[in-house]
Order: structure tokens, then sequence, then C-alpha cells
């Protein structure tokens, strides 16, 4: 009797407390709200969290150190999960008014989903400064990020996995392993994470199995800045660049990697699905305004499969509708509401379509609340094999002065007549951005408004929106991009629209291009390469600087590995040679190099300004400046924005020397080791046959060699 008593306790208390529920991860992120005459803010904090099992939030959040202010939380809202109860996410909103900071909330608990570490307990922590910053004159505002409750990943198809790292106040992001414990860190010995695009790599299976991540996202400024306590205390933040950067604020992102046994293939649209247009893209920002609706269309297709759901992280009151289309085309409609308290939130929406045995890539786009909706002007794209040209009507944005608007590379305004707004830009200028959404190749850039930074109010309304052109994807598109680069296309209010090409010649003539099907170029070291950038624009009497080259190993002006050819429009290579042409032209020839260190490609990429013709202020009329010259402001309405061009590849063949006595020519080794460069020797050997002296007027032989040391 006894025994079957205790049986029936066991069994009430399994059906009291459930399925078990093991932890998949949690997002956290924050934004300050109003501030008070007694000067505290109030703080909102939004967290995620995945499980398997019934939805609901294991973490209770307390405050480590600082001081916190009475944190008050809302029920945890489910905000999306599956039957069975394989998987579930849920969000909270916290909420608290804070006098002083820095401080820290933090959170632990167990126990992780079973996996592959044998990972048992988390730990969660949020970093938060309350002190105004003197840029934004706000709070800071921390970094987004989310994942979808249950990623998972055949064993042969992990390569790369990119997460979302989106700044509401523009800020530099990085993610980096929690590595405060080093029990923590579950680090992947065969995981490599780029900090820079929180990306994962993997070159290397995976054990099967769920694989905890536990991440930490930190946010720089992009220049020094100071913040001010509520006490007037003032303190600085350096920037990203510094030699050592401050990091504003740390959010956690954990979540979990299920990798399953290898696919038959990791094709999209075959093997798994495959998003299609309209599909937003990884990284996209949408526009939202408070009490309307807005919705989110997703669009996936798989050959070999049927898609039976898209899992979803997004905000608690999002509602997803699915809808079966022709040729196995799934469609989902996502739609929010956003209420008051989501004002100026920046709300991260990551999505996956899934099959029973397979799940398409992840995405995550930003959703930005506004008080209203942002205007759209009514506008017309126009497409062309190299260019996007957008035309706005000015009836459809009354009152919107064209002067305060720009395109996603500010450097790129527009220009304009009584009755629209123009631009015009190549497909990799201006800010333009390409992305594969599937089924199309997608060039994308933008419309912003923007304000004067050291104004506290405006009377402009806000504008924003977002136009692209998408080409079929075929050979012919994609291979256009890679290699050759197509003219690069420009519009500023001064100067209207203006293009630059830049291009390798065959000879000394500067007559004949090198055809683009022959991207890349093969060189021999010490070959003479003929270059020449040309400016074309409408405009009479301008003139052509050419104030910065330098050679990179990569598609990068920026790289870390460089060299200067040309700095602040001194030469830097001695065996440059200009051939002098008209004022919208700049033609010159160097010699074949390559980088050392197993590099055989070289980029060549220029900081181009067009001036106005005989203007004695304009950067042109500078010239050469030396180290100590003295920098002025630009003159708008004399110069454009610097602009960066690129041409390449140039590759180098490779040559076999067969012994220490070879004449051929010689060699430009660039180190790369440090990417900086200390300097070109030039070693020359005459080789005189007979005595100096009696053969002063022969003809002599000289082999150069070009040596290039590292600090």
């Amino acid at each position: 009797m006894a025994h079957g008593t205790m049986l029936l306790l066991l069994i009430s208390l399994t059906l009291a407390v459930g399925p078990a529920v093991g932890f998949y991860g949690g997002s956290m992120t924050f934004t300050p709200g109003n501030r008070f005459p007694d000067g505290s803010v109030e703080m909102h904090f939004y967290y995620r969290e995945s499980s398997r099992g019934p939805c609901g939030s294991q973490v209770n959040w307390i405050c480590e150190s600082g001081s916190c202010g009475v944190l008050t939380n809302t029920e945890p809202m489910e905000t999306d999960s599956t039957a069975q109860h394989l998987w579930c996410q849920s969000e909270v909103h916290m909420a608290t008014n804070v006098t002083n900071g820095p401080f820290i909330l933090s959170s632990s608990g167990c126990c992780w989903e079973d996996n592959v570490q044998g990972v048992g307990g988390w730990t969660l922590h949020t970093h938060v400064d309350t002190s105004q910053r003197s840029d934004t004159r706000s709070p800071n505002r921390s970094p987004v990020s989310a994942a979808i409750p249950n990623i998972r990943i055949p064993q042969n198809c992990f390569q790369n996995f990119q997460l979302l790292a989106h700044d509401p106040d523009d800020d530099v992001v990085r993610c980096r392993f929690n590595d405060a414990n080093c029990t923590l860190c579950h680090q992947h010995t065969n995981i490599h994470l780029h900090k820079e695009s929180c990306t994962l790599h993997t070159g290397d299976s995976l054990a099967l199995g769920v694989h905890v991540f536990e991440l930490i996202l930190e946010d720089y400024p992009v220049s020094n800045i100071t913040v001010m306590d509520h006490n007037g205390v003032f303190s600085v933040r350096n920037a990203f660049n510094d030699s050592n950067p401050t990091a504003l604020s740390q959010v956690p992102l954990q979540f979990g990697v299920e990798i399953l046994p290898p696919a038959q293939g990791c094709v999209p649209g075959v093997n798994k699905p495959s998003f299609l247009t309209p599909t937003p893209l990884h990284g996209d920002v949408h526009h939202a305004a408070v009490g309307q609706a807005h919705e989110i269309t997703l669009q996936a297709q798989i050959a070999d499969n049927s898609i039976f759901d898209f899992q979803v992280s997004g905000p608690s009151n999002m509602s997803k509708t699915l809808t079966s289309l022709s040729n196995g085309v799934m469609m989902a409609t996502l739609t929010w509401i956003p209420q008051e308290t989501d004002l100026f939130r920046h709300v991260p929406v990551c999505f996956t379509a899934e099959t029973l045995h397979r799940q398409s890539e992840m995405r995550c786009i930003i959703v930005v609340v506004a008080k209203a909706r942002v205007l759209s002007g009514e506008a017309k794209v126009i497409c062309d094999d190299n260019s996007i040209s957008i035309v706005v009507s000015k009836a459809s944005m009354d009152g919107i002065d064209q002067d305060w608007l720009q395109l996603r590379d500010p450097t790129c305004s527009l220009t304009s007549n009584q009755t629209h707004i123009m631009g015009t830009m190549s497909l990799d200028t201006c800010g333009t951005t390409m992305d594969d959404s599937g089924d199309f190749i997608v060039f994308k850039n933008e419309i912003n408004s923007f304000e004067n930074p050291n104004a506290v109010i405006t009377r402009r309304n806000q504008v924003k929106f977002g136009f692209s052109c998408q080409y079929p994807k075929i050979a012919s598109v994609s291979n256009r991009y890679v290699n050759h680069k197509s003219d690069y296309i420009f519009t500023e209010s001064s100067f209207g629209t203006f293009s630059y090409s830049f291009e390798v010649f065959t000879d000394q003539t500067f007559n004949s291009q090198v055809d683009p099907s022959q991207y890349p170029v093969q060189v021999q070291l010490m070959d003479e390469i003929y270059m020449g950038i040309e400016a074309r624009t409408a405009l009479p009497e301008v003139t052509l600087f050419v104030e910065s080259c330098r050679a990179t190993p990569e598609d990068n002006p920026f790289s870390a590995v460089f060299y200067d050819i040309i700095k602040d429009g001194c030469v830097m290579d001695e065996t440059v040679m200009p051939h002098p042409s008209d004022s919208t032209k700049y033609d010159f020839e160097i010699q074949a190099f390559k980088f050392t260190g197993g590099f055989d490609e070289v980029y060549i990429s220029c900081s181009v300004i067009l001036c106005a013709k005989d203007s004695p202020n304009s950067r042109c009329a500078q010239g050469c400046l030396g180290p100590a010259a003295r920098r002025r402001r630009r003159d708008v309405s004399q110069e454009t924005a610097r602009h960066y061009i690129t041409q390449g590849p140039l590759r180098v063949a490779r040559q076999t020397h067969n012994s220490a006595a070879s004449n051929d020519g010689g060699f430009l080794h660039m180190s790369t080791s440090t990417g900086v460069f200390a300097g070109l020797f030039v070693v020359s050997i005459a080789v005189v046959a007979g005595m100096l002296v009696y053969n002063a007027k022969r003809t002599r032989s000289v082999d150069r060699m070009h040596l290039l040391s590292t600090f």
C-alpha cells in the first residue's frame, strides 16, 4: 500500500512539473526611456530566452554591481514555439529608474540542453552606463542581436554562420567569446569567431549533437566622446581605433547549434530551403510606427522536400500566418503592431524556413519604431547594366529640402531641379551593397534625411526609403562585378552627376584598354603596367586630382596590408612615371610587383577629387602635401568629396629562379608581416665589360633589385 501511495505521488509530481526544460540560450538588449527632473533615467530591457519544453523564463535577473534601481518585469510572453515542445522562445520586458551608472545585471542557472561539451550551468551579464553621451545627448543604447530558438545544421554544411550585430547609435560592434571565467568559455578549437562581422567559421567537421555558444557583444564609439553622469562629471570613452578603446556596454548572446548527420548536399533550394524575393536580406532595416501594423513577408522554396513552418525570433506580440503557394513555395506573413512602450526601439527579428530535417540559413533584420511613419516619396528607379538612377518627385515629399538628404554613403549627395530630386550611382559606389536574395542578385541603397549634429531640435520631417535593382542570377552578372570594375558614378549637389573610369592599358599610348574578359590581368614581375584614371562630367571647367593610390592584396582599400604608391598627392614609388594629359585624366605607368607571403594578386585603389578649374583654394591647387602641411576645410562649391576607386586584380605569374645569378631583371616584394613598410632601397649594379675609363660611352647593363623591408 505504501509503495502504491509513493508511486501515485511520483506520478503526480511528474505531471505537475511537466516535460523537462532545456536551456537553449538567451539575448538581451536595452534602450533608455524618459529622463526625469531628478536626473534619473528610465531604462528598458528586453530579454529573449529559448528552451526545449514549455515556454517560460528560467531567469531571475539580479543587480550584481552598481545602483540598479528597482527592476520590474512583465510575465514571459511566448514569441514562437512548435508542437511537442521541441523548441520555444519567450520575451520579458523589464524596466528600472536609475540615477547612478554604470551597473551590471546578471543571472545564472541550470541547465543547458544536453550538449557535446557537457556544459551545464549558464551565466548572463549585462553592463549598462546611463551617463549622457556627448555625440547623441542621450544614454548609450546597447548592441542589438538575437537568434532563433533551434538552430540545426548538417555536419557537412557548417562553414559560415553570420549573426546579427546592429547598433542603434551607429557604434562599432564587436563579438567575443565569454572569457571572463574560463569555465564558461566553451570555445571550440576548430571554430573561429570573426569579431568584426560576428561570423562563426569552421573548416573541420563538428561532432554530432548540440554545441553551446556563449558570446558577448560590445559597442565602441567611432570617435572619442565624453560621457556625463547626473552630477555633471565628465569622462572620456576612447574610439575603437584608439590604442585603448573603451566598450560602452556589454550584452549577452547565447545559443545552441544542433549538428545533424551529414546531408546529401548543401545547395540552397535543392537540399535545403532557399529564401525568395521579397524576403528581407540579412541586416535590412525596416521602419514601423506606433499603433500601425507592420508586415514582413517571407518566402522560401525547396525542390526535394516541403516547408512546413518558419521559425521566428521576434517581439512578443508578433503574429505569423502561413500560406502555401504553387511550385512548393511557402509564404509567411509576420504582423506586428508596435505599442507606446516600443517607441524608439530597434527590434531584432530573425527567421529560418523549416522542413522536417533541414533548415534554411538564418536571416535577421531590424525594425525601428517611430512615432509616425517616416516619409517615403514617389520614386522612379532606373536599373542599367552598371548603374542605378533614382528620380524622386518633390510633390510627394512636400517641405523636404534636398540639401538635407543623402545616400547611404554621406559623401554622395543628390542633385535636383524644380520638380525632382535625382541621383545616379554605380553598383559599387555611394554605399550600394550587393546581396544574394536566392533567385536574384540585389543591389541596394537608400535615401535618408540627416540633421545638424549640434542641433537639439529640428523642424524637418524624417525621410528614409530604400531602393534597389535586382538582376537574374546568371553568370554574366556576377562575373561582371567580381573582376573588372565598371565606371564609378557619383552625384553631388554642386557638381551634378559625374563618373570615373579606372583602366589598365596595353601600352604607353593609353589608347587600348585591357578587355574586361581578360581580368585578372596577368603580369610578370618588373613588367611596365599602364593605368589611367579619367573623370567624365558635363561641367566644362574641372580638374582631376589623384590624392592617393595604394596597393592591397585584397579588394579593400582599407586593408591592414598595404603599400603607398601616391600619398597626400606625393608620388611615393620611384618607378611611377606620370604621363601628362588633359585636366580630367591621369595616366601613369608603374613596374609590376607582388606582396610577399604567398599573395599573387594586387589591387590598386586611388582616392580622387574633382575641383573647379583654377580655384586657388581647392585641394587640387595644393598638390603634394608633406607631413607637416596644414589641412583645410573642404569647400563644397569648389571641389567634390574624396571618392575611392579600385581596379584589379593584377595577378603576378609565378616564376622559378634556378640560381642566384639569374638575370631576369629583378623583383619587387612587399612584406605582409606587419602591413607597415620601412622603405624602398634601390641597388643598381652596373656590369661593364672592360675598364670603366675606356668604356664610359658604352651601353651599361643594369640589373635592378628592389628590396622592401619591414619595421
